[in-house]
């Protein structure tokens, strides 16, 4: 039987949120694609008509869910409350729905260039966003090179915060790197 483009398109739609959700919460290879069609009510098949394989599901994947967290940024706000929210307790304990970037980074260098390339594109696009809150004295260049620190030691200490087992170096970790960059 088959469904209508609409019916398809939010199937799809709905394949893209539970697959990036999985992903950053399991990891990449950690999520296979008879788990990912379970969680998101598909069948096997549906997901490979959908897509053609798992390494195009995971492009589109990454993609989606830089995409929508970069929705969820309001349009202004202050620099100090973005990193305060991020390198929050709550966000570490939440990959699954937090920063694609610190839940995948240390996956993505294994993946297909296709898949890098995406996440390469959203690298950059968070540069891009974090260099134009920077200080508007400096010039590009330095706003750039801050957007670029900056952006690492978020995503490096939540990584860092997260892989940890000790509960109090976890909670330093993100306190002493959110007072380095205020």
């Amino acid at each position: 039987m088959r469904v209508s483009k609409e019916q398809a398109a939010k199937n799809r739609e709905r394949i893209l949120d539970t697959a990036s959700r999985l992903m950053r919460e399991r990891g990449i290879s950690g999520v296979g694609v008879d788990a990912l069609a379970e969680a998101a009510g598909m069948t096997h098949g549906s997901l490979y008509s959908q897509f053609g394989s798992k390494e195009r599901l995971v492009e589109e994947a990454v993609a989606y869910a830089i995409a929508a967290k970069a929705q969820e940024l309001p349009e202004a706000f202050a620099l100090d409350d973005y990193v305060a929210d991020y390198l929050s307790p709550a966000h570490r304990d939440d990959p699954a729905s937090g920063c694609p970037f610190a839940a995948l980074a240390c996956d993505i260098s294994r993946q297909s260039s296709g898949v890098r390339e995406r996440f390469t594109a959203g690298v950059l696009g968070a540069i891009a966003f974090l260099s134009g809150r920077m200080a508007s004295s400096l010039k590009p260049r330095q706003s750039r090179d801050k957007a670029l620190a900056a952006t690492a030691s978020l995503v490096g200490a939540l990584v860092l915060a997260r892989a940890v087992n000790d509960p109090k170096l976890s909670d330093d970790i993100l306190r002493a790197t959110r007072n380095s960059l205020s």
